[in-house]
């Protein structure tokens, strides 16, 4: 063992007087760094596991990329389209696809007896994951699918299901505009003929996600009765959606995608067709950089105070040490030991209480939200162990580095000035 360290364990074992000044000036900073330690864990658990479920939420309510019609269209009625079974095969060979399914969107009202409101189709087939809008079922069923005839279910959300005093099993009757080409004998060409088109469709299920934007007007049909009501060809379809394993790789595989189909298809990620949500999100990550910075500079500076006051109360040490030779160097490191044992008790309990409440919110969910302002029922919490590594480790040596400002006081100090410092 160095001199230095034995020293520096001296000062700071157990022995040591109980009534130094230091002591309660130490404990402070030592909370202050558990307490900061504390509050970035959280903050960046939080952070990420709220834009996580978010990010979830949307994906299964829509998708991770779409492939539409390159004609633009500002409904949400795109073009038809349809990709050939041989490309689609080639689709699903890139790396990291993990599903494809075909939609459609129709707008349409729906006519109760006291209410109308509008609403927002969501064209399905038996090909459609279902797994998140399982989850979410809260009453019924899922559309059920037949090879004979368009189904007639309709899967709608809790909160259109409360606002318009429905329920499982009641029919419901949605009035579309439908668009086609039709030859008009007096103009002698053909011509864009729009009418009005109405269906009857029964309510099997009822969903709650929580996400109001999606949950007020989303409802799920089956994809033929959009062709029938387009006068679509049963082959086309409005969107074809890709699920992928990585959302990490939305750009990658954008791009892979893009190069087999050329330009006759539009090729959009989640985040170019929810800009608005995702610059929202990605805001959240100067909330979490402000707290975490605004929480260092509390643990430094209370650790700074903490090691002038040491400093300064064995301020007679430091001559003393000096008078036998100990040069500037060995009694600063003396001062960074002790720093090191401080900093590292606090980050050990401060990973303990941080940690420790990440995961009781984690897995007993305490701490509730209202979804109608934040999308979610409660504090999400993403715990990632290679962040929360890098925290600690930046905090160390932010701390260290840090603490290097106060022993610079050392060097000022004389052995004939220290020994008769009272």
């Amino acid at each position: 063992m160095s001199v230095e360290k034995f020293i520096a364990d001296k000062i700071t074992g157990s022995d040591k007087d109980k009534s130094n000044i230091s002591k309660p000036i130490v404990k402070i900073g030592i909370i202050g760094i558990v307490l900061g330690v504390s509050v970035m864990l959280l903050t960046i658990s939080i952070v990420l596991g709220f834009k996580k479920a978010i990010t979830d939420k949307m994906t299964g309510l829509t998708t991770h990329l779409a492939i539409s019609n390159i004609n633009v269209n500002p409904s949400n009625e795109p073009e038809p389209i349809s990709i050939s079974e041989d490309t689609l095969a080639l689709l699903k060979k890139i790396n990291g696809i993990t599903h494809i399914q075909r939609t459609a969107f129709k707008n349409g009202i729906l006519k109760t007896k006291t209410e109308n409101e509008g609403i927002l189709l969501k064209g399905v087939d038996r090909e459609y994951d279902f797994a998140f809008l399982k989850r979410h079922l809260i009453s019924g069923k899922l559309p059920s699918f037949t090879d004979s005839s368009a189904s007639k279910d309709i899967l709608i959300s809790e909160g259109l299901a409360s606002k318009l005093e429905l329920k499982e099993g009641n029919k419901m009757l949605v009035y579309f505009i439908s668009q086609h080409e039709a030859y008009d004998s007096t103009a002698k060409e053909n011509i864009i003929k729009s009418e009005q088109r109405s269906r009857k469709l029964v309510i099997c299920g009822i969903f709650k996600t929580g996400f109001a934007d999606f949950d007020d007007h989303l409802t799920f049909v089956d994809l033929r009765q959009i062709r029938v009501l387009n006068y679509w060809k049963p082959e086309q379809a409005g969107n074809y959606e890709i699920m992928i394993d990585d959302f990490g790789k939305l750009e990658y595989t954008k791009e892979q995608i893009s190069d087999l189909l050329g330009y006759s298809y539009n090729v959009n990620t989640i985040k170019e067709i929810y800009a608005n949500i995702f610059i929202w999100l990605d805001k959240l990550d100067i909330n979490g950089i402000i707290i975490i910075v605004l929480m260092i500079l509390v643990a430094v500076i209370n650790m700074i105070t903490a090691l002038l006051i040491l400093i300064l109360e064995r301020t007679n040490m430091v001559g003393l040490v000096k008078s036998l030779g100990m040069s500037n160097a060995s009694v600063r490191k003396i001062f960074m030991f002790i720093s090191i044992r401080l900093i590292g008790k606090g980050l050990l309990w401060g990973n303990v209480v941080g940690i420790g409440l990440c995961y009781l919110q984690y897995y007993f969910k305490l701490i509730k939200l209202d979804s109608a302002t934040y999308y979610v029922d409660y504090v999400a919490i993403d715990i990632n162990w290679l962040y929360f590594l890098i925290l600690n480790a930046g905090t160390f040596l932010i701390c260290i580095l840090m603490l290097f400002l106060p022993t610079i006081l050392i060097s000022k100090l004389t052995p004939i000035k220290t020994l008769r410092f009272d």
